[in-house]
């Protein structure tokens, strides 16, 4: 059973719009100076349960929700595929109409899609649920508040949708990357 560090059911800071986001537990990347390195623990938090898929469904059903973002911890830890998988099928199931994000310290091309973490058929069948993923560990020394939506400049910020049908990993794009004044939220 995977554990959750948090449910927030008014994020801005984690995707566009305000979001619901669930910040799983368990995570060996270990990166230096970590948002969030008390969700690194598998056990810490409260166990994943029915109730906790029935609260973040409520939570999404608003309006003024635009959609819902997984962060970690690491979503995609062994441990944790199983249970990421199925809330997100919830997710899609019962709130087809709201965006997913998620946010993993694994490489979409390189680790996940190549199958070298956990289950690769599993791994597969999630990133179709996904719509935006946030890839690549958080550096310490590439780090910039100017950045919108991840924490470090290695950080891609990936149209999963275009990057399953183009079969190459396609970035997003979007009506907010202008806010920086580069025209370009990729650039480090």
């Amino acid at each position: 059973i995977m554990n959750y560090a948090v449910i927030k059911k008014f994020d801005i800071a984690n995707g566009p719009g305000v979001r619901v986001s669930l910040f799983v537990s368990g995570c060996r990347h270990k990166c230096k100076n970590c948002f969030n390195s008390e969700a690194w623990d598998f056990s810490y938090g409260k166990p994943f349960t029915n109730e906790t898929v029935d609260e973040i469904i409520g939570a999404l059903d608003k309006d003024y929700i635009e959609g819902f973002s997984l962060l970690g911890g690491e979503p995609f830890e062994p441990e944790n595929q199983a249970s990421v998988y199925e809330i997100l099928k919830a997710i899609k199931e019962k709130c087809p109409e709201k965006t997913v994000w998620c946010y993993t310290g694994f490489l979409y091309d390189t680790q996940l899609l190549a199958g070298k973490v956990g289950d690769r058929a599993l791994v597969l069948k999630t990133l179709e649920l996904i719509d935006v993923l946030v890839d690549g560990k958080f550096v310490e020394e590439l780090k910039s508040p100017s950045l919108l939506f991840r924490g470090s400049s290695n950080q891609r910020i990936i149209d999963v949708k275009k990057s399953i049908l183009k079969h190459e990993t396609v970035w997003l794009e979007g009506t907010w990357e202008r806010k920086m004044g580069t025209g370009n939220i990729y650039e480090g």
